[in-house]
């Protein structure tokens, strides 16, 4: 029997994204939790991802954020992307390091969603907090038509 509750459909939506997320999978980010409204990514911090001052890079944390964002938004099933985020580096996070970047969302209105994510280290401390806006598209996930859709968009 398959279960069909809205978080297993999230889920679905979510795994039909990240079969196509050719960069959350080269940075090694996995999928921990998907529920309605709720991502939770993980990543180690490799040494390839760090700067000059031997700490990760702000732009590797951003995309951990953003990516846990875009699977929050989209586990509904209507296409959603980002129309804006920012982010603050609260600590810095280091080779060997086990992030895990958790994403819920504040508000979703008919097309537009406001989300917060909150990046952890493995001491269960704060590394970064992340705000996006999201803006809905017409198509629904899983879609195939979704690349002609956003096609240049960001996630």
């Amino acid at each position: 029997m398959q279960d069909n509750t809205p978080g297993q459909q999230a889920r679905h939506c979510i795994e039909a994204l990240y079969a196509k997320d050719i960069c959350a999978q080269s940075m090694g980010m996995r999928i921990e939790y998907i529920d309605i409204g709720v991502a939770r990514l993980s990543m180690t911090i490799t040494p390839d991802m760090l700067n000059g001052h031997q700490r990760c890079h702000g732009g590797i944390l951003f995309s951990l954020a953003d990516t846990a964002f875009a699977y929050a938004c989209n586990g509904e099933g209507p296409a959603t992307v980002a129309a804006g985020g920012s982010i603050d580096f609260i600590r810095p996070a280091l080779a060997g390091d086990c992030l895990t970047a958790t994403a819920s969302v504040q508000h979703q209105g008919k097309t537009t969603g406001l989300y917060d994510v909150e990046i952890k280290n493995q001491d269960n401390k704060i590394v970064a907090l992340f705000r996006g806006r999201a803006h809905r598209l017409g198509s629904s996930l899983p879609d195939n038509s979704l690349q002609d859709n956003v096609q240049g968009e960001p996630s």
